[in-house]
């Protein structure tokens, strides 16, 4: 006999489960699926501050010289300026910790996302808010005592695995409260991680400024109040977190006769430890890897591209950007960060409207549209900016940074449907590692490709016309792939006996076994409309505010 205890005879889950384990937060009858997404929200708008750490770097680098910056020698090495407390940090160097951002955020995912699977939400959730915030305060100290290799170690370090594990800390929990519309329900939670810095950019600044003084430029305590608020906010996302018991379906809904046709979804799970081994796996590697890669590369280059193609006419005036004065090339900036505010409301919006389209048009099929219909609008840019088209060139950017946002929202469904909602979780956390290499290929290919053409005297304004047509051919590599990508081979499944050792193992419970003995009381688990109105006002007015400031900064750039 199987030492695997069924589902039926387990022992029921008690009050004396610990307060952070699985077993307590197990949904009893009553609990709404929709106080699930502003948990997540919560979380999401925090770690995605990361996008949003740039808004540092200005003041950082006068830390010393506060209205100056104070020079090192020109033999410093990197080596010496982590220990440096003589002269200031360069930007170039402040920009070591975004590499480390999503280097760790990508690889604490694909370590942990199997514990993270077992251990549950809320666990992984306060761990993360612990690696986050107080990879700040490290920070703070290190900004504090002028030491660079603490910040590298708390923000970079600490604060990535944070990112980690609170990236993916919703993904598998919400696929299987909304098994109906897997896309809108991961697009969520993940338009809060590119809305983040939406929020925290405009607040750091604000901060800044308010505790700023002739002797210093305000990053500690901004870098101490956020962190805590934060915190705060991280913790109540993580105790809000609930999981359905195993097979729970919402009331009155089965799998519509297409999709359970569909042989690219599958009812079936794939254990992580396999998938390494799975070639589909890899096929949507290269499909994440690729559309992001092109899209970082666009991001890096949207604004400098905009005021180096367009020069004067941008503010109504004759001459290419080389020929303008210091207060013309002062209102074209304003006009570019216009312009990257639009493309980051785009981004936001694009990865909860593409990933809910993709629940109707089906995941293969949408990215699909990312490359085909990205590959056309890329090729478009050089000939929108030789023909003068302010309106095609904003409009093709637009239109890629939505892409680019809901290429992330869209692939933890397309996951699922592919190796099932079991481990989600954990295989999108060893797919993350695709996002980590993209973040280093992209920015590579443009720069030294731009660099390059500079070098052989190509005109400013003509330089990114080649690197589009790279990055067109990443989109048809991309392509390529996900074209490729069929219904797995039934033996990569796990077994009936397998499932229930996993489900076991992550503590789940059958819905078919009586849930009112839940780790914790059912009255909470009844949710009041008060509670559901009151969870995402808490996440809606931050998100509010930050979309309201971005707007305000995007309207320059049609003034």
């Amino acid at each position: 006999m199987s030492s695997v205890p069924s589902e039926g005879t387990r022992a029921p889950h008690s009050t004396a489960a610990p307060f952070f384990s699985k077993e307590r937060i197990i949904a009893a009858p009553g609990f709404n699926r929709w106080l699930v997404p502003p948990a997540a929200l919560a979380i999401h708008l925090c770690i995605g501050m990361a996008y949003g750490f740039s808004v540092f770097w200005l003041p950082l680098s006068k830390a010393l010289g506060i209205t100056e910056p104070i020079a090192c020698a020109a033999d410093t090495g990197f080596f010496h300026e982590l220990f440096s407390t003589s002269c200031d940090w360069k930007i170039s160097t402040l920009g070591w910790m975004y590499t480390l951002f999503f280097v760790l955020l990508g690889s604490s995912a694909a370590i942990w996302g199997g514990w993270l699977e077992r251990a549950g939400p809320r666990k992984a959730g306060v761990i993360s808010a612990l690696c986050w915030c107080g990879g700040m305060l490290l920070s703070a100290l290190g900004v504090h005592l002028h030491q660079f290799w603490l910040m590298l170690l708390g923000s970079g370090v600490i604060g990535g695995i944070g990112l980690g594990l609170g990236y993916i800390s919703p993904v598998s929990t919400l696929i299987k409260w909304f098994p109906d519309r897997r896309g809108m329900a991961t697009g969520m939670a993940i338009m809060g991680f590119g809305g983040g810095a939406m929020i925290g950019s405009p607040l750091a600044a604000e901060l800044m400024k308010l505790f700023a003084t002739p002797t210093d430029v305000g990053v500690v305590p901004t870098f101490v109040v956020m962190a805590l608020a934060y915190f705060v906010f991280m913790v109540g996302g993580a105790l809000a977190y609930r999981v359905p018991p195993s097979g729970w379906k919402p009331a009155g809904w089965t799998p519509p006769a297409s999709q359970a046709g569909n042989t690219m979804i599958t009812q079936r799970h794939v254990h992580v430890s396999r998938v390494w081994r799975i070639p589909q796996f890899w096929l949507v590697w290269m499909v994440l890897c690729m559309n992001v890669s092109a899209g970082i590369g666009v991001i890096g280059m949207a604004s400098p591209m905009l005021q180096e193609v367009f020069g004067g006419s941008l503010i109504g005036v004759p001459g290419r950007i080389a020929d303008l004065d210091q207060d013309q090339l002062t209102a074209i900036a304003g006009v570019a960060a216009g312009f990257a505010a639009l493309l980051s409301l785009f981004n936001i919006g694009g990865r909860f409207v593409w990933a809910s389209f993709s629940d109707r048009l089906g995941r293969k099929m949408t990215y699909v549209v990312f490359f085909v219909l990205g590959g056309l609008l890329y090729a478009s840019i050089p000939i929108s900016a030789g023909i003068g088209s302010k309106l095609m060139f904003v409009a093709a950017f637009c239109i890629i940074l939505s892409m680019y946002g809901g290429g992330f929202s869209t692939v933890p469904a397309y996951l699922a449907d592919l190796f099932g909602t079991q481990m989600v979780g954990a295989i999108h956390g060893r797919l993350l590692t695709a996002w980590a290499t993209a973040g280093i290929l992209g920015p590579v290919v443009v720069n030294y490709m731009r660099d390059y053409q500079l070098a052989i005297g190509i005109p400013r304004e003509q330089v990114y016309n080649q690197t589009m047509y790279i990055l067109v051919g990443m989109l048809a590599i991309g392509l390529l792939c996900n074209l490729l990508i069929r219904p797995l081979d039934p033996k990569h499944f796990m077994t009936e006996a397998e499932l229930a050792e996993e489900r076991r193992l992550a503590h789940d419970r059958s819905a078919a076994v009586a849930p009112g003995a839940a780790g914790e009381t059912a009255a909470f688990h009844r949710s009041s409309p008060v509670l559901l109105a009151l969870a995402w006002t808490a996440v809606g007015i931050p998100l509010a505010w930050g979309v309201y400031r971005t707007v305000l900064s995007a309207a320059n750039f049609f003034h």
